[in-house]
C-alpha cells in the first residue's frame, strides 16, 4: 500500500492510505502517525459518518477500528501486505458529529504470519467510545 504524507490541514504531517478507496473516499478519510505516546489513529467525524440516531454508525466505527488495527500494528507488518481475520468491538459511548476521535492500543503478539492487536477509540474528552480487538495476517500482494 502506497503511505500518503498530508500536507496541509488539520491532519497536516499525518499518514493516509489513499489507494485504499473504502477506507479513504467512503468511510473515511482516516489517518494515523506516531507521538510521543505511540502509534495513533485519528478521524474527524463528518454527516456521511452519522446514523439517524444521531451518533456515530457502528459500521463506521468498525471500519474506523480495522484501520486502526493496521495502523497500530504496522511496524509489526514490515512493510508486508496484511488482511484482517478477526475483528471484535464493544460499543460504550456514542460519538457525534463533528468529533474528533483517537484510537490507541497495542500489539499483543506478533508471530510469523499473525499479528494480535487490541485498541480503544476515544472522544476528543478522553470518554472511551469503542473497545476492539483483531488479527492480521501476512499476505503476499498478487
Amino acid at each position: 500500500m502506497t503511505k500518503t504524507i498530508m500536507t496541509s490541514g488539520e491532519f497536516e504531517g499525518w499518514t493516509t492510505w489513499e489507494d485504499e478507496p473504502f477506507e479513504h473516499d467512503t468511510a473515511g478519510p482516516f489517518y494515523f502517525r506516531v507521538d510521543e505516546k505511540g502509534p495513533v489513529a485519528a478521524f474527524r467525524v463528518a454527516h456521511k459518518h452519522m446514523n439517524a440516531g444521531g451518533v456515530v454508525h457502528g459500521g463506521c466505527l468498525m471500519s474506523f477500528g480495522d484501520f486502526s488495527l493496521f495502523a497500530l500494528g504496522h511496524e509489526a507488518m514490515e512493510g508486508a501486505y496484511g488482511v484482517t481475520v478477526a475483528f471484535n468491538a464493544e460499543f460504550i459511548s456514542g460519538a457525534l458529529e463533528g468529533e474528533r476521535l483517537e484510537a490507541r492500543g497495542d500489539v499483543l503478539r506478533k508471530g510469523g504470519s499473525l499479528s494480535f492487536i487490541r485498541g480503544i477509540i476515544s472522544g476528543e474528552d478522553g470518554r472511551p467510545v469503542m473497545n476492539f480487538s483483531g488479527t492480521i495476517k501476512k499476505r503476499k500482494q498478487s
